[in-house]
């Protein structure tokens, strides 16, 4: 069992844990506390048991557009519906604020994420080559909702 709530100050810690965990960039932890200034009604967190086990910070580029800067899910927890979860309640959000348009770009190797993000309806749009620190390249994803 699980919930899914708005990012709180006390989460920043758990959240910097995570992502060093699970994700392939490795971010310098202030960034989090700018996404959490800047971007606060996008930054959900899914706690099980007050331990947070899944993050997703989301930013407005315009008025009609919305990116999805991180998605992540505790290992131990993947193919439990979190991801999907956190994700759909994202979607209400940004459907809420009148937005219908979401991107986000993913490392074209990452196939267990491509996967995940068609099933939930984004569709690849473009390349980018040389995008992430590491020289890899990443596919552009959008879905209007």
């Amino acid at each position: 069992m699980f919930s899914v709530r708005k990012f709180e100050p006390n989460d920043m810690f758990s959240v910097i844990k995570l992502a060093s965990e699970t994700l392939t960039e490795k971010y310098n932890p202030t960034i989090f506390n700018y996404f959490y200034e800047t971007f606060r009604e996008y930054f959900l967190v899914a706690e099980s048991a007050h331990k947070i086990i899944s993050f997703i910070i989301g930013a407005e580029i315009n008025s009609s557009k919305i990116k999805i800067l991180m998605l992540s899910v505790s290992k131990k927890y993947r193919r439990k519906k979190v991801g999907n979860t956190i994700l759909k309640e994202l979607e209400k959000i940004i459907l809420k604020k009148g937005i219908n348009d979401i991107e986000l770009e993913v490392r074209t190797k990452n196939n267990t994420a491509i996967k995940f993000y068609q099933k939930n309806g984004y569709k690849i749009k473009n390349k980018m080559g040389n995008y992430y620190q590491n020289g890899e390249n990443a596919y552009i994803m959008r879905k209007k909702i």
